[in-house]
């Protein structure tokens, strides 16, 4: 974990599929929402199909630098110059990244059938409350997104753990969501799918880790914030 940072310079050389299937098992082993394990891994090496994910990706960085991207105020200048650098590299070789991984989930029709049993469940909801329940009703979109972005993510840090175990670089990233309609296209994924993170995977080019991050004791708040 200390030394797993992301990682986007890889070299060229093919991931065997027997290596991309032990980091998509390793994710499968998170817990999910109910354990109802929907998450998807779309797993792309075809050099055509990165080919057509390449020309999104590029317009999404180029947007993303030239509009939300600015350098953190605790963050020194030549590191935040070394991370575009390294974003932008990846950009302009992406349809050379060996393998790249689509993290989907998709809960299905499950949170309709948990809206069904709140309605027939009155007396739950006497007792839990009439401000508690409003709440509740006007956050159950709110719920379903978090329970599944929660069934997912933590998936995906099996993953780039597994990866890093096998000597594998690899970096999370979500902009693609601002063109996800887009990447769902090109991959023929369903349009009730969501989509949660691109994973590029490789060997690295640079060395791993250490990692570095504030100091544990400014990112606790003991008992109340």
């Amino acid at each position: 974990m200390a030394s797993m940072r992301a990682m986007r310079r890889l070299r060229p050389e093919p991931v065997s599929q027997d290596v991309l299937d032990q980091v998509v098992q390793a994710a499968s082993w998170a817990p999910s929402a109910s354990h109802l394990q929907r998450y998807s891994f779309v797993v792309v090496t075809d050099r055509d199909q990165m080919a057509r994910l390449a020309e999104i990706w590029q317009a999404v960085v180029r947007l993303y630098l030239a509009t939300f991207a600015q350098r953190p105020a605790d963050l020194d200048a030549d590191t935040y110059r070394r991370t575009v650098e390294s974003v932008e590299y990846q950009a302009s070789h992406f349809a050379e990244i060996p393998a790249l991984i689509v993290a989907c989930y998709d809960l299905g029709s499950y949170p309709s059938a948990v809206r069904r049993r709140m309605i027939r469940s009155p007396r739950a909801f006497a007792r839990f409350g009439l401000r508690r329940t409003l709440a509740l009703f006007r956050n159950t979109n709110t719920f379903s997104n978090r329970s599944e972005a929660a069934s997912i993510y933590p998936a995906i840090q099996n993953l780039l753990l597994a990866a890093r175990s096998l000597g594998l670089a690899a970096n999370m990233t979500t902009w693609h969501l601002m063109a996800e309609g887009e990447v769902k296209r090109a991959l023929g994924i369903p349009r009730t799918v969501h989509t949660y993170a691109l994973i590029p995977l490789g060997w690295p080019q640079g060395k791993f880790g250490p990692v570095r991050r504030k100091a544990t004791a400014e990112m606790i708040h003991r008992d109340r914030w």
